[in-house]
């Protein structure tokens, strides 16, 4: 029987508020067993980006990395925010370990070819290094993994913090039992976008494609699920999105095969 893992993937505001990141990491320092926390820090990029000068550009919610904003994030998720977060699950007991994908080669990716747009220095996984990362979590380290991998020839891609925690789950499902768990501000997928209470419970791969058909499940949320289904399909146990308040797996959108 495999050993149970939890992956928690966190981002928005919930990172950048001081209080909202304290309630989720002593939350997170709760959850039994091994774990890995997967998160942005997205608006503290564009904050900074602003303070130095440098034009922030996103285009479909996805941000335009060139030379002088890889330098910003790099600053930023892999230094300032990461190294927050890492230092306030220190002191709630947590032996954690701040990663960016270069760190022990853990994630290697390729920068993304040009399309209709060019996204610049922004990377797609090629792999995630398993049995490194088995290796620390079965000693008792808790991953705190970053939004930037490489390329392996010396190169640092910015690359989304959903595709690291789901391409992150999807490799060590060989080695335990994953439960990934995307928690932002709302209480799972909702039925009704202006009603808070109306979070889906469970939802498969069918209603997933008639909520999208029918317009109920619309704009980032469905490449969210889409890889949520991805995640299942590559043995991934079960995949939750919920609110940063309720990691405990509880409740919120349980999805299923």
């Amino acid at each position: 029987m495999k050993e149970k893992l939890t992956i928690i993937k966190v981002g928005g505001k919930i990172v950048e508020e001081e209080d909202s990141l304290r309630r989720l990491l002593r939350d997170f320092a709760a959850i039994e067993g091994h774990k890995v926390l997967v998160h942005g820090g997205g608006r503290s990029a564009t904050q900074f980006a602003t303070r130095l000068g440098i034009e922030s550009q996103m285009v479909n919610g996805r941000r335009i990395t060139d030379a002088a904003m890889l330098e910003v994030v790099t600053m930023v998720y892999g230094g300032l925010v990461n190294k927050h977060i890492v230092a306030c699950l220190q002191a709630a007991g947590v032996n954690a370990l701040g990663l960016t994908g270069a760190d022990m080669n853990v994630i290697r990716s390729h920068k993304r070819p040009v399309k209709d747009v060019d996204y610049g220095f922004v990377g797609d996984v090629d792999a995630v290094d398993a049995g490194a990362l088995s290796t620390l979590v079965r000693a008792g380290v808790v991953p705190v993994m970053v939004p930037l991998t490489h390329d392996g020839k010396g190169q640092l891609l910015n690359t989304n913090a959903d595709t690291i925690a789901g391409e992150t789950a999807k490799a060590l499902a060989a080695e335990f039992d994953v439960t990934l768990i995307y928690c932002f501000e709302k209480k799972g997928v909702l039925r009704d976008a202006e009603d808070d209470n109306s979070a889906i419970p469970h939802l498969d791969e069918t209603a997933f494609r008639q909520y999208v058909a029918d317009g109920t499940i619309q704009g980032g949320m469905i490449p969210k699920l889409e890889n949520a289904f991805n995640a299942l399909h590559a043995g991934v146990s079960r995949v939750i999105i919920t609110q940063a308040t309720a990691i405990d797996g509880q409740s919120g959108t349980i999805i299923e095969r």
